[in-house]
């Protein structure tokens, strides 16, 4: 202790402790190494603490997962589990390549392959399986801010700050077969429509465009905002986009006669992400009205797919709304940094939010409740998916004679502004 107050300088301290201690005797340490020897003490104490609690941590949800994975049939693979959720360990892959950060991820509906977007201007393609790098695709002049896959995994999408919209032929090498032209200003997203013969894109201009994939042009010029926006997305069956903005609102906007239904008003920044609430979760999103309100969910009016919008924000919040009329119906509060990227558990009980606090944290949609953390490592993180890959299903279930449903395969991806991609599986 006196050696702490004396190379801390508080002198007072140390003479009136040593005065107080005069049976023991104590004179400086001329010795460099044993200065300061009790604060590297307590700091390594607190660092050892704090992994023994982390270690701890682990052990309990490996223990709880053998424990579950125990009573499982033969032939379950945590690949396929409906219930699986990442652990809160580091990634299982970490892709390097890049030379700038990774703006989005986007991965191929049918094969192990997912495609990054970044700020180098490149879009490259990865094996996530064996996190090895396949390809980069050239052909941007600036920012790479956005990239798709279609429904069958043929033609890739990208946006780009250089004002261009480009398709790729996934057969031919991701050789460039069109260029898209209109936008006076960075392109925020782009996204393919049902069908996949047309792509909606948002932009810095304030417009969101429809644009023929047969033809190239622009076919509709939609200016539903005032300010930039930040992405477009289509609902399940085409029929509706939910937009978000720089002027802190988002909309549900009808594609068939351009008009906003609904305008969602609650943030107190900038909205980086809005999705509609798939179907398997409006269920869950039913039970937590019930759980908030004491009172039974109120009976759906449209279509589950097109019943709720969840929205990410600068001001650190993820808010559920009624896309019918407009209402906050639950805030999840939890990240300490800008919310950007949003995923949705295929079991419909869970949704995956990342933002620039460097966590990814998993809610329980019925309660509204974080449930897991997973520390990245990185400060910053841009962008979330899940897998779209889906495992392999008997054409028919014998017992009820109806078709099963195939089950999309466990994996996540991250786009992180270390340059990297962040990969979690089983």
């Amino acid at each position: 202790m006196l050696d702490y107050l004396n190379t801390a300088g508080f002198l007072k301290t140390f003479e009136q402790f040593k005065a107080e201690t005069a049976p023991l005797e104590y004179e400086p340490e001329d010795d460099q190494r044993m200065k300061g020897l009790l604060i590297k003490k307590w700091t390594s104490v607190i660092r050892l603490q704090k992994k023994i609690m982390d270690l701890e941590s682990r052990l309990a949800q490996a223990l709880q997962e053998m424990a579950q994975t125990s009573t499982m049939p033969l032939g379950y693979s945590k690949r396929n589990d409906p219930d699986w959720l990442p652990a809160s360990g580091p990634p299982k892959h970490n892709l390097t390549s890049h030379r700038g950060k990774v703006n989005a991820v986007t991965f191929h509906p049918l094969y192990s392959v997912i495609v990054s977007a970044s700020d180098d201007s490149t879009m490259k393609v990865w094996d996530w399986e064996t996190g090895s790098l396949e390809q980069t695709i050239h052909g941007h002049t600036k920012r790479v801010s956005d990239c798709e896959f279609d429904s069958k995994g043929t033609q890739l999408v990208s946006a780009s700050y250089d004002l261009f919209i480009k398709l790729w032929a996934v057969d031919n090498g991701y050789k460039n077969f069109a260029t898209l032209r209109g936008h006076n200003h960075s392109i925020s997203s782009v996204r393919f429509l049902p069908g996949d013969d047309r792509v909606v894109s948002a932009s810095r201009d304030a417009t969101i465009r429809i644009w023929d994939i047969a033809t190239n042009h622009c076919i509709r010029t939609l200016s539903n905002h005032s300010d930039w926006v930040r992405c477009a997305i289509p609902n399940v069956d085409g029929q509706y986009l939910v937009t978000c903005c720089s002027d802190h609102t988002a909309q549900v906007i009808e594609l068939s006669s351009g008009k906003t239904k609904t305008e969602l008003r609650g943030h107190d920044n900038a909205v980086q992400a809005a999705v509609f609430v798939p179907r398997m979760s409006a269920p869950a999103i039913g039970e937590l009205i019930m759980h908030k309100t004491g009172a039974a969910a109120p009976t759906l009016t449209v279509n589950a797919g097109l019943a709720y919008v969840v929205t990410a924000s600068r001001d650190q919040k993820i808010k559920i709304w009624d896309a019918v009329h407009g209402t906050c119906l639950h805030t999840l509060v939890g990240h300490d940094g800008w919310v950007n990227g949003l995923a949705f558990h295929p079991n419909g009980r869970y949704m995956l939010s990342a933002a620039d606090d460097g966590s990814i944290r998993i809610w329980e949609l019925k309660t509204g409740r974080c449930v897991r953390k997973l520390e990245t490592g990185e400060q910053f993180l841009s962008s979330l998916s899940w897998g779209r890959q889906t495992t392999e299903t008997n054409a028919t279930d014998t017992s009820t004679n109806t078709t099963a449903t195939p089950k999309l395969i466990n994996v996540i991806a991250a786009g992180c502004w270390d340059y990297t991609v962040k990969i979690w599986m089983p």
